[in-house]
């Protein structure tokens, strides 16, 4: 029985030393920890295995007897190394709550109390009351040992203290991370006045640090991700003012065929003047309320604002634009100025004076992952890869599309010319749209 008790120690103090190997090098490696924090974990985690290593060096000495000065150098060393993360958690904790240390009196009372015990270590060399070594090496605590991690445990206690007065400082996931690294400390300290128990210190010691920089490097991750969203937003906020001005530069000579149409048609065919009227009315009322949406509306409402741009254009150019409407599925929803800019691209730049009539077919289905909406021309088409004008706007609903609705666009040619552009949209972006 008595060999399984030092192999129980030898095995707590070495996992204690990989766990402090483990959280140096996720310190050192992992990115997004912001400079300060990474710093002062280095720091922590190299004093830990300062620590831990000396404790390993203390056990086996009790099995190994050494020269006196030896034991008395690594004696002296590891506590001092299992002290040092005692201060350091004051200043984690001032540095949370955005506090000066040269003025705080809690980081003064701590610094007092180190010091003391530096002295009472100190002392410890040249006084017999704390321990002895036997003639053989070994170690034993002396009746005054206990005044030695007095000051220390005292230490704990203020850390605690202040954590607990400060937690209106502080976030909940910084006053969660402090107190998980105080705590067991806390409880190992008050152990060790009766118990030497340096192997339960080194462990609480390592096991605190690490849970405390689990919970930080968590609190870092969501910074990230809400940088990330935030990116996501100004991208958004940027794809919409960029389709809003693309609604208020409305081509000049379209306003003004349309208004010219309008008043030939006055004396010709004052019935159908009235509804190119309603539908250039309702083409305008349409333009200036996507320019306010910010969230995807129903297609039904972008397939209104296509109807009235396109009848429009037919009442301009009765006998060469044809449109085939075949849109059974409108139940879900897009970005606003989707579907008319993509149709007004292919009226564009697709008609050709020199060439027949201009066909443009839309059409809309269910898919088995969503909703899909194909607008096919037979005009003269063009090239996807250039940076030509109908590029560039297609560029931008296709950016709006990711952003706002995780859908996409995609344009190829025509097998029988012309172009032909193709939106998807997945069902969970309709379902979390509609509620």
């Amino acid at each position: 029985m008595s060999y399984w008790i030092p192999l129980f120690y030898f095995f707590l103090i070495g996992a204690a030393l990989l766990l402090s190997a483990i959280g140096l090098w996720f310190t050192a490696i992992v990115p997004g920890v912001d400079r300060w924090s990474k710093r002062f974990f280095l720091t922590y985690f190299s004093v830990l295995m300062v620590n831990c290593f000396f404790g390993l060096t203390e056990m086996f000495f009790h099995y190994y007897p050494a020269p006196r000065p030896v034991i008395l150098l690594v004696l002296f060393v590891d506590s001092l190394a299992i002290s040092l993360p005692m201060p350091m958690l004051t200043v984690y904790l001032l540095h949370c709550c955005g506090e000066d240390m040269r003025g705080s009196r809690l980081f003064r009372a701590v610094l007092a109390l180190w010091v003391a015990f530096l002295i009472l270590l100190v002392c410890t060399v040249f006084l017999d009351g704390f321990f002895t070594l036997t003639p053989d090496r070994q170690y034993y605590r002396g009746p005054l040992y206990p005044l030695l991690p007095l000051p220390i445990t005292a230490i704990m206690l203020l850390n605690l203290a202040g954590t607990i007065k400060r937690r209106k400082l502080l976030s909940h996931k910084a006053y969660l991370s402090v107190l998980t690294a105080i705590l067991p400390m806390t409880v190992a300290l008050f152990v060790h006045l009766f118990v030497d128990v340096f192997w339960l210190i080194d462990i609480s010691t390592v096991l605190s640090a690490l849970s405390m920089y689990s919970l930080v490097l968590s609190d870092q991750i969501e910074k990230d991700l809400g940088r990330q969203r935030e990116i996501a937003r100004q991208q958004m906020e940027i794809a919409n003012q960029r389709a809003s001005i693309m609604v208020l530069q409305m081509r000049p000579h379209f306003i003004y065929n349309t208004m010219t149409s309008i008043y030939c048609l006055c004396n010709q065919n004052p019935q159908l003047a009235r509804q190119v009227v309603m539908d250039f009315t309702t083409y305008l009322r349409k333009n200036f309320t996507a320019i306010a949406s910010a969230a995807p509306v129903p297609f039904s409402s972008e397939l209104e604002h296509t109807r009235a741009y396109l009848s429009v254009e037919q009442a301009q150019y009765p006998e060469s634009l044809f449109v085939d409407f075949d849109t059974p599925h409108t139940r879900f929803r897009v970005p606003s100025l989707t579907l008319q800019p993509i149709v007004e691209n292919a009226v564009k730049h697709g008609r050709d004076p020199y060439a027949g009539p201009l066909h443009i077919s839309i059409r809309t289905r269910k898919t088995d992952s969503g909703s899909e909406i194909v607008v096919a021309d037979n005009g003269r088409g063009f090239d996807p890869s250039d940076d030509s004008e109908p590029h560039i706007a297609l560029k931008n609903i296709q950016q709006r599309l990711e952003l706002m609705c995780c859908g996409s666009l995609t344009i190829k040619p025509n097998d029988g010319g012309g172009t032909v552009v193709t939106v998807t949209i997945p069902d969970r972006v309709k379902e979390q749209s509609a509620r």
